[in-house]
């Protein structure tokens, strides 16, 4: 089991905070996003992690081996993904993809949550593809809307129809066995297109539940943010306070 840690953004709707901080190293509470997430994962006894890195990166490698350096037994790689600047993050998960062997979870840089949340996502019943979900009353433009046939993921996608769409795909997704060969044949085709550089990940998460069961596992009522404007990070900040 590995973790794959989606970091290469700057975070621009987070400026100027974000100026010279690549958004998954901003601080929460004395620790930065990325280090509670490792946290998070470790407290479930998961050792090694992989971060795709973009902005600032030589910031971020830094901060990552100091990490190391704190926790005995962990390991933390990175791949760099050169095409930050220009593209969106399923050309980060495309530079990822020989990283995606065996059983892994990746998770969006900038989600905050703790361990429990994981502990109940691992104990999810086995599926290919588990995809952590919230649901909530409403639901805005910039949630990652899904579509559900019962506990089976059907469509994700920022623009579905309100009506039709049951929850929100929070960002941590789990793929093991047939699910991870398939991920990395999804990727790989998404990337031949003149249009992949500017695609999110679960387009491929989409693609990938014509092809296989994709199940979700329900998170509601567990703590939990992203960090994608300041309001967000004061939320974030509040929430560690309460841990």
């Amino acid at each position: 089991m590995k973790v794959l840690i989606l970091g290469a953004g700057q975070g621009k709707r987070l400026l100027p905070l974000t100026e010279e901080v690549p958004k998954a190293l901003l601080d929460i509470h004395g620790r930065t996003l990325v280090e509670r997430q490792i946290d998070a994962f470790a407290a479930c006894g998961i050792k090694e992690f992989v971060v795709i890195t973009g902005y600032n990166s030589t910031m971020m490698e830094n901060h990552l081996k100091e990490i190391e350096s704190r926790n005995p037994g962990i390991e933390i790689r990175t791949v760099y993904n050169p095409f930050y600047p220009v593209a969106d993050n399923l050309a980060s998960c495309w530079m990822a993809r020989d990283e995606m062997d065996g059983e892994f979870i990746q998770v969006n840089g900038d989600n905050l949550f703790r361990s429990a949340m994981i502990e109940d996502l691992l104990k999810a019943p086995e599926a290919p593809v588990i995809v952590a979900i919230n649901q909530k009353d409403q639901y805005d433009n910039d949630d990652m809307k899904v579509m559900l046939d019962g506990e089976r993921l059907t469509e994700v996608g920022k623009t579905l129809p309100l009506e039709a769409v049951t929850a929100e795909a929070i960002g941590i997704y789990h793929f093991r066995g047939e699910g991870s060969r398939l991920y990395r044949e999804v990727l790989e085709k998404a990337m031949l297109e003149p249009s992949g550089l500017k695609q999110w990940f679960p387009s491929a998460v989409g693609t990938l539940a014509k092809l296989t069961d994709v199940k979700v596992c329900a998170v509601t009522g567990h703590e939990w943010c992203e960090v994608d404007f300041p309001v967000d990070l004061q939320h974030a900040r509040h929430l560690v306070a309460g841990w």
